[in-house]
């Protein structure tokens, strides 16, 4: 399993950093690149319409302000597409995010919330986690972990009453 991560900007990375590192510890190859929907289109359709040859299985697409790179993205595939609008403008994010989530019908993107990289990772994951058993397995383990680090934080909390 692959998932491209397309990002509209460099300076989208730090966002989405704890998203390649989420992928890679549930095994999950992938590629990073660069390309922007307004300033490099034929960049972007290229590296779409290559991809299935490439090995790529979903897409996680992020960008800030109006870009539309989710919805170019999935214009060209019928691989899942999941959006993370950035929060780079005065706006908050909500340009993104309304650019993102406001596909026409039959061109779809599970678009999550603002700077919600990790979350689409964990989305992609649970998508390959239908055939993938070992994937699955990860998935419940993180999930795991999650619950005993809550637990361990509601003890620091009652320690502290």
């Amino acid at each position: 399993m692959k998932v491209a991560v397309i990002m509209g900007s460099d300076s989208d990375f730090p966002i989405l950093k704890p998203a390649t590192e989420l992928l890679k510890d549930f095994g999950i190859e992938l590629d990073v690149i660069v390309a922007s929907a307004h300033r490099t289109p034929d960049k972007v359709r290229e590296y779409v319409l290559n991809a299935q040859k490439e090995g790529i299985d979903a897409f996680i697409v992020a960008a800030g302000a109006a870009a539309h790179l989710a919805g170019v993205v999935a214009s060209f595939t019928v691989a899942p597409v999941i959006g993370v609008p950035i929060n780079a403008t005065p706006m908050n994010g909500m340009d993104a995010l309304l650019s993102t989530v406001q596909m026409p019908s039959g061109i779809p993107v599970a678009t999550m919330a603002v700077n919600g990289a990790k979350n689409a990772a964990i989305f992609a994951a649970e998508i390959f986690a239908v055939k993938d058993e070992n994937i699955r397995k990860k998935l419940t383990e993180y999930r795991e972990k999650m619950k005993a680090d809550v637990a361990k934080k509601s003890e620091r909390v009652k320690a502290q009453l």
